[in-house]
This record gives structure tokens, sequence and C-alpha cells, in this order.
């Protein structure tokens, strides 16, 4: 239990840090599996592999909180407001216990009675890790070796001492605008290792539109207007004076809202089959008379749809705002636990348009809000605060279905596992919900480089104030909901081009080296063998990279606001593009080297 609460821990900080950073997570089960071995093999080894299936189940329950709570929690920052820990607590336990609740019903049926048909493709890599966890010695090695890459190459940036520069920058000012930026960030080359070059490739892209097409496009055109032509966001700028920062700031983030907009709605859209057949077999599901009693999964549903109603009148503090608000939660959210359950059967939980459901679940409600003329901006906060429950209840849901998944298929008990998953999940509540309070100061931040992109509470943020308020740049929404329509119809996924355009190409460009990496290390290596090791030893090598960076970045965030260490910007050399070029040498030769020393074992 107490190895499982760290890990819940470590991953709930990291997957939070790393979310908002960069819109990106990164499930825990495959990398709780490994550690978890790890750690059973060193301090429990009679707990065997059952013991390691509730390290990884509680890995999996702190970062599925994270995962969530993320693309909402933050937009009640970004729109003003400030995040209080009791009702962030409060708001994010009880959609634990409802999600747990919800699935706990559906799953003998999604789980055993639709075993085979449901392929649960990551809960039989879990199971498979778990099975081969012999192996666990050295992907230990290698995550320890990354997290010290990681941790090391952080502290020297200004996320902790600012003793060395970690961006490379160079921009265009004269009559094609442009800016070039990759922030060295070993957080972000470990995901760019992790989701592989097609992913990493379409996001790049997306922001080559954004920085080199659409930008320099928009900032011609304010270069004509003029003197009394002033930006729609902010009167006191003349919009030939913008510089390409500004224009991308006012005009080409508001394209790639409209992008993610659309990719929720089509991705909204595409579930439809699968809400109609989850409905209809979970109605028809029949109940197996030996199933383990599930006293606990209803009790815990039964208590999150009590206290919802008593926590809405706490947040709302009116009976009606909270009556319509914890009715369309409860709607909305059993509605998509059921389809995150089952889609973590068919595609997985890493591939799960959590974000796509919370969107279409928010326009909704903010719709609705709308017509009951709640339209300021305590209102919205109470809006989105409604939205956390949804968003980590849809995250949650999918999580453990596919952690109970794991446990069928190795012969756990699923009753322990609730309990194990239900305690980590609390714990990473509370983490993520602290994290966000302390990093308050730095979501508020904008500009060209913010310290976090958070690209999804930014799109919620911008959607809710602009449907309640009505001042939308619609122009921009629109164009870029016909972009969004062109990705889909040349196949390209949407939500993944738009996360390249909205996010700085700081951002993209090392997630982009990561991958590359990765395709080097995958094209040099002949023997198929020894290559699955390499690239095994590479993901374990990238989620010690994402826990050393964003653990290490966090508590030196921690320390600046508290006034322990001073806000250091490095000069000379040291500040320079060409620190920067040096720097990202350091972190790809660290990467590389450990990887290509693993030989091929001798028979």
């Amino acid at each position: 239990m107490i190895m499982g609460a760290i890990l819940a821990v470590i991953f709930a900080v990291s997957t939070a840090y790393s979310g908002m950073k960069a819109g990106l997570t990164v499930a825990a089960g495959i990398p709780g599996s490994i550690i978890g071995s790890g750690l059973i093999a060193a301090f429990a080894k009679k707990k065997g592999i059952l013991g390691k299936n509730l390290l990884q189940g509680m890995s999996s329950g702190g970062e599925s909180i994270a995962s969530g709570m993320i693309y909402v929690l933050p937009a009640i920052i970004i729109i003003g407001g400030r995040v209080n820990f009791i009702s962030g607590v409060l708001v994010g336990a009880l959609a634990v216990l409802f999600a747990i609740g919800t699935a706990s019903l559906v799953e003998n049926y999604l789980i055993v009675e639709e075993h085979g048909k449901l392929v649960y493709p990551e809960s039989m890599a879990i199971s498979e890790a778990l099975v081969a966890s012999e192996a666990g010695g050295d992907s230990l090695k290698f995550m320890g070796i990354g997290f010290g890459i990681g941790g090391i190459l952080t502290l020297l940036t200004t996320q902790v001492f600012g003793w060395v520069n970690s961006t490379i920058t160079y921009v265009g000012n004269s009559f094609y605008r442009w800016k070039m930026s990759t922030e060295v960030n070993p957080m972000l080359a470990g995901i760019g290792f992790v989701v592989g070059l097609d992913v990493a490739l379409t996001m790049f892209a997306g922001s080559i539109l954004s920085n080199f097409a659409i930008t320099p496009l928009i900032a011609n055109f304010t270069q004509m207007a003029g003197n009394h032509a002033k930006d729609w966001n902010d009167v006191s700028i003349a919009v030939n004076q913008m510089g390409v920062d500004q224009v991308a700031g006012s005009y080409s983030k508001y394209i790639g809202a409209g992008m993610m907009l659309c990719g929720g709605i089509v991705g909204a859209v595409k579930l439809i089959p699968v809400i109609v057949t989850s409905l209809k077999k979970t109605l028809n599901a029949r109940n197996n008379g030996n199933d383990e009693r599930n006293l606990l999964g209803i009790w815990s549903l039964i208590i999150a749809i009590v206290a919802i109603f008593v926590v809405g009148l706490f947040i709302a503090g009116n009976i009606v705002m909270a009556i319509v608000g914890a009715i369309l939660s409860i709607i909305l959210a059993l509605l998509f636990v059921i389809v995150s359950a089952r889609l973590a059967g068919t595609i997985g939980c890493s591939n799960a348009p959590v974000s796509g459901m919370t969107i279409a679940s928010l326009v909704i409600m903010t719709l609705v809000f709308v017509l009951f003329g709640w339209t300021s901006n305590a209102h919205n906060q109470i809006l989105l605060l409604f939205g956390v429950f949804i968003v980590t209840a849809i995250s949650v849901g999918g999580a453990y279905t596919q952690t109970q998944k794991v446990g069928f298929v190795i012969g756990g008990n699923k009753n322990e596992m609730m309990k194990y998953f239900m305690i980590a999940a609390m714990i990473g509540v509370i983490v993520v919900v602290g994290t966000t309070v302390i990093l308050e100061p730095q979501l508020k931040i904008t500009g060209s480089n913010p310290p976090f992109g958070m690209p999804q509470a930014n799109l919620i943020a911008t959607l809710t104030t602009g449907i309640m308020s009505g001042n939308l740049p619609w122009i921009m929404i629109i164009i870029g909901v016909v972009m969004a329509i062109v990705c889909w119809m040349l196949g390209l996924s949407i939500m993944t081009v738009a996360l390249g355009f909205y996010l700085p190409i700081s951002t993209t460009s090392i997630i982009l080296v990561g991958a590359l990496i990765k395709l080097l290390i995958d094209k040099i290596t002949k023997d198929k063998e020894l290559k699955d090791r390499r690239i095994q030893s590479g993901v374990s090598l990238s989620s010690g990279l994402i826990a050393g960076g964003s653990i290490i970045g966090l508590i030196g965030i921690i320390l600046h606001v508290t006034g322990v260490l001073n806000d250091k910007a490095p000069a000379g050399f040291a500040g320079s593009n060409e620190m920067g070029l040096i720097l990202l040498a350091v972190l790809v030769i660290t990467i590389i080297i450990p990887l290509l020393n693993i030989k091929k074992e001798t028979k």
C-alpha cells in the first residue's frame, strides 16, 4: 500500500505537469508495472505477480486523475478565478466514487462476458509486462538513467537554478515574419520517444502550418492596416505594430481553438454508435450469479449521486443552479463513463478521446447555463467545477476498467483491486488539486513561450467564456473548424494537428526530437530481438525522463514561488542560442549512448 501510494503520487504529479505543459499524457500502466515489478522483487517477493498488479493499478489510479483534471481545472485560473483546494478535492473525490461505482456495474459484462470480443490492447500489454517481469531489473536501470538525465538537465535551466539557456529561438521580422523555437526539455523529449514519429510529426506539421504559413500571412495583412485599426482583444494595440507573438496570440491561437473544437465534436459524433451499443448491451447484460458481491461499487455510486447535489449547493450557493448542474453532470458523466469503459476495451485509455467528450459535455452545459441566464464569470467558475467532475469521472472510468481487465487476465481479486485503485485515485485527487494550487502563479503567465501551454484548458476557458459573453472571434473559430474538416477529409488526426497548431513550436519541436531518436535507434539496429530490447529500454528511459524532468521542474517552481530561489536568467554565452544547441546535443547523446550500449545476449 505504501509503495503503491508513492507511485500514485509520482505518476499524478508527473502527468499533471507534463499534461499542462504539452497537452499530452502518458498512460502509467506499463511503467507502473515495470517499477512495481522491481519494487516487489526488492521488498515484497512473496506478493509475486498479484502484488505487482496492485502496484500498476495504483499507478494508473493516480495518473488517471491527472489525465482528466488537467483539461478543466486550470481553466478556472485562466478565466481569472482561483482554485479552492477543498472544493477541488471534494469534486474530484466524488468523481472517483461515481466513476468506479458506474464502471463496476458494467465491468462483469465488459471484462468477462465480452472476453475475446473486446481486445483491451493496453491491458494485454500490461499483463505481458507483468508476466515477463524478470526483465524488470534492466527496465528499472534505464528508468533510473532517464530520471538522472531529466533531473540534472532540468536543474541547470531556468526551471530551477537558471545557469544555462534551454530555449533556442530564431525570429524573422522582415516582410516574411516567422518564428522557430525549441525548448530543450528532457520531459518533452521522453514524451516524443513514447508517442512515436507519427504522432510527433503530425503535431509538428500543425506547428509548421501555424508558424510558417498562417501567422506570417496574418502578420503581412496587419502591416497594411492603418493606425486606427486595433487588436480585437486589446484596443490599446494598433494591429500594424503587432509582433509575431502578438499576432499568434490574438489570431492564430483562436484558429487552433476552432480546430480543437471541431475535433472534439467529430470525436463525439464518432462515438454515437459506441454510445448506443454500450447502452444497449449494458441494459441487456446478464448478471453472473457467481459474481463477487459489488457492495463497495454500489455504495460508491449512491454516495456520489447524493453528495454531488450537496457539494453542488456548497459550490454554487444557489439551489436551482446546484440541482441543474448536478443533474447535467450525472447524466453526462454516466453516459461517457460507460463509453470510456468500453473504449478501454477497443482502443485503450491512452487513445481515448477524453478531451473530446469533455468539450461536448461542457458546450451542452454552457448552453443550458446561458438559457437560465447564468452568464457571469462567477457562474462560469461554478460551471467549470461541474466540468471537473465530468472529466475526472470519464478518465477514471476507462482506467479502472482497463486495470480490472489486467486483474482478470492474471487471476487477481477484483474487489481488492477496487479498494487499492480507489485509494490511489483519492491520493491523485489531493496531489493534482494541490499541484494546481501551487502552480497558480505560473499558470497565469502568458506570452510567446508560457511555462505551461495548457491547450485543452485554454480551449475550454475560451469556449465557455465566449459562449457566455457572446464575445468570441467567430471568424477565427470558423476558419479553424474549416481547417479541421480538411484534416478529417485527408484522414489526419484533427486533435493531433490542432494541438500542434495551438502549442508553441518550442514544445512540439522537442517532442519531434524524441521521436526521431526512437526512429534512429530503430533504423540502425538490424537485429529484430536487439531492436525490441533497445526500444523497450528506450521507453523505460523515457519514462524516467518524464518523471525526472517533471518532478524536479515542479520542485524548482515551488522553490521559486516560495522565494527560496530567485528568478535568474542566464547571461552572456550561457544565455545564448549556442548554449541551447549544446544542451540539446547533450540531451540527445545521453539518451542514445545507453541504448546503443545494449548488446545482443549470447546463448
